[in-house]
């Protein structure tokens, strides 16, 4: 088989879940690209004329568009009964997410709830229901978007570090468990990426002085930065590859 053959997604089907922009955006769009139809599913998906559905289409991939709120639990479980529902799923792209900035000391039960909801729990939910099915078929890949705060702690996200923390090590466990069965489970941790999420960083000179001293590439991710990452993690080129976090942070780690 080809180098170029072991990044083929021609015929496979992918979840991404937060497509709606961002990260998230782009890695539909990358996952098309290398021949993968999407499903991508937001909170606040446009029901037509959305950006990743214009941009998969494009392509020449089919797109179907979802709604969830995963913040709330008993939703994941309907999405997870309409994926199951829509087909096979090849790849299962947990991205979507949330953060809350509020020092420790002042951190409200409701704004950690919800962050460990969203960024770990619904992911478990999702993983599992789709995961079983894999499981079954013998095959599959489960990619998580993780983060440097899987790595370090960070400054005023608590919640938003104990769940990327988490998500690390869900994708290690699930991986121990699913490797032997044919299903590849990791994840990326993105950088310090220019998206909606990081504004407030961008937006604070002193933050981003020091950002960007710290970061070998002198330069700010873009979602697209993610878009190798993601196909590889997707594909038969990561075959033996299992409980991976990979870093892909303009050398922020190893500085």
């Amino acid at each position: 088989m080809s180098a170029r053959n072991l990044f083929d997604l021609t015929g496979k089907t992918a979840v991404v879940t937060g497509a709606r922009r961002g990260i998230g955006l782009a890695m539909a769009v990358a996952l098309a690209e290398a021949g993968a139809d999407i499903i991508g599913v937001s909170a606040k998906l446009e029901s037509s004329g959305s950006t990743v559905e214009e941009r998969v289409t494009a392509l020449g991939r089919r797109f179907t568009g979802m709604r969830a709120d995963f913040a709330d639990r008993s939703a994941v479980h309907g999405l997870a009964a309409d994926l199951m529902a829509a087909g096979p799923i090849d790849i299962l792209v947990n991205n979507g997410g949330t953060i809350a900035r509020t020092p420790a000391a002042r951190h409200p039960d409701e704004m950690w709830d919800q962050v460990i909801e969203v960024n770990l729990s619904s992911q478990f939910v999702l993983s599992r229901e789709i995961g079983a099915q894999m499981l079954e078929r013998g095959s599959g890949k489960i990619i998580f978007t993780a983060s440097l705060l899987s790595f370090q702690g960070g400054i005023n996200v608590p919640g938003y570090t104990a769940s990327k923390s988490g998500v690390a090590g869900l994708t290690k466990a699930l991986a121990n468990e699913w490797a032997p069965q044919g299903v590849n489970v990791n994840a990326i941790a993105p950088g310090y990426i220019a998206t909606d999420n990081t504004q407030a960083l961008q937006d604070d000179p002193d933050r981003e002085r020091g950002i960007l001293e710290r970061i070998p590439a002198a330069r700010w991710g873009r979602p697209e930065d993610l878009a190798g990452a993601t196909v590889f993690l997707a594909s038969r080129a990561s075959d033996y590859v299992h409980g991976v976090v990979l870093p892909v942070d303009g050398g922020w780690l190893g500085r």
